[in-house]
């Protein structure tokens, strides 16, 4: 999976890049599985690293068509948020995210890039394997049919269709983000004061390609603050509307109409 940020371009109001894509990372040995548990997980043989679900090992396999509109409850460090995800406002987008959530990618993984007022970033696994599956899953680009406002959610890029994992949440006003072909596919509904709170001392220092690579334990030994999701999980499918139903009852006679004489 490829090192992604929120944009190739230097901004002239904003004093960092959005989250430029760095090289591809090199290929890493996958982490060992232990013996499979009761719960149908396996854990990897790092004590360091989380166990995860196998089938995040197959994105080929993960290719789900989304509710027309869901919600994502995000139980983190600091606290509970929920992102409620609209397919029509970014398709390919909502489909990803749904897959991901519904597989478990998110859990566990960190904020490890907030830019107080501009974005909070996540998207990379704590097991390298997983990562490595992702780094080339790219999506095509979606037409961009909402506005990256404060709380809405987007897919972090670098160029046209290299949308994999990684997503960022809007801290401020970024309609500029819009002509670039940023998609937003959702939005926070609830605790965004738990979103506003995410650690961001750490500001860029933390490396996307190492994050990468190395995972959970290149985080933990460098950068021990950050804020993580404890879960991710579907909360509720939102029913669309049912159509008017068409009746086949025979229609009324008019009555006279009134004649001038």
């Amino acid at each position: 999976m490829k090192t992604v940020s929120v944009a190739l371009l230097l901004l002239a109001s904003i004093a960092v890049p959005l989250c430029a894509q760095s090289p591809a990372a090199s290929r890493t040995t996958s982490p060992k599985p232990a013996a499979k548990s009761a719960t149908g997980v396996r854990s990897t043989s790092t004590a360091a690293s989380p166990a995860y679900s196998r089938t995040l090992l197959h994105p080929e396999l993960l290719k789900a068509k989304a509710p027309e509109v869901f919600k994502v409850r995000f139980t983190t460090t600091k606290g509970d948020f929920v992102i409620e995800a609209h397919r029509d406002w970014s398709p390919l987008g909502a489909d990803r995210f749904y897959n991901l959530v519904k597989n478990g990618f998110f859990n566990r993984a960190h904020f490890f890039r907030v830019v107080r007022g501009f974005v909070v970033q996540f998207g990379l696994s704590p097991i390298p394997a997983v990562n490595k599956a992702w780094k080339t899953a790219v999506i095509q680009d979606d037409p961009v049919t909402q506005t990256n406002t404060k709380g809405s959610v987007t897919f972090a890029m670098a160029g046209p269709n290299t949308r994999t994992t990684q997503l960022f949440i809007n801290l401020g006003e970024n309609a500029r983000l819009d002509k670039m072909g940023f998609s937003p596919f959702g939005k926070v509904i609830e605790g965004m004061d738990v979103v506003d709170s995410l650690f961001d001392r750490y500001g860029e220092n933390p490396d996307q390609e190492r994050i990468t690579t190395e995972g959970k334990a290149y985080l933990d030994a460098n950068f021990p603050s950050l804020d993580s999701i404890k879960v991710a999980r579907l909360e509720g499918v939102i029913p669309t509307p049912p159509a008017a139903r068409k009746t086949t009852s025979p229609p009324a006679k008019p009555s006279a109409a009134p004649t001038k004489n």
